[in-house]
């Protein structure tokens, strides 16, 4: 589902994690397995993963205007980041 066309009104997708924590495993998992059939079906939006140590994921939705929305992703299962990352682009 995740590889659905996203609305031409989101402009970035930006998802903060760090490469080792626990909290971060749902959304490294999410990345594995969704990243490349969402890029596909979205081939002109930008995509940006962000790696840091020690932060709390995070995905950020930028859309026109520069306005920006933030959803937290700690402690969730893959299953719960494609529930959050589908609520957070199906109404930017």
């Amino acid at each position: 589902m995740a590889a659905a066309r996203l609305s031409s009104k989101i402009k970035e997708l930006r998802i903060l994690l760090c490469q080792t924590s626990k909290s971060s495993e749902g959304v490294r998992n999410f990345i594995e397995n969704h990243y490349v059939s969402l890029k596909k079906a979205n081939p002109q939006l930008p995509i940006m993963i962000r790696e840091c140590s020690q932060i709390e994921p995070r995905l950020f939705v930028r859309v026109e205007y520069g306005k920006e929305k933030c959803y937290p992703l700690s402690n969730l299962k893959v299953d719960d980041v494609l529930q959050k990352f589908q609520q957070a682009t199906s109404n930017p």
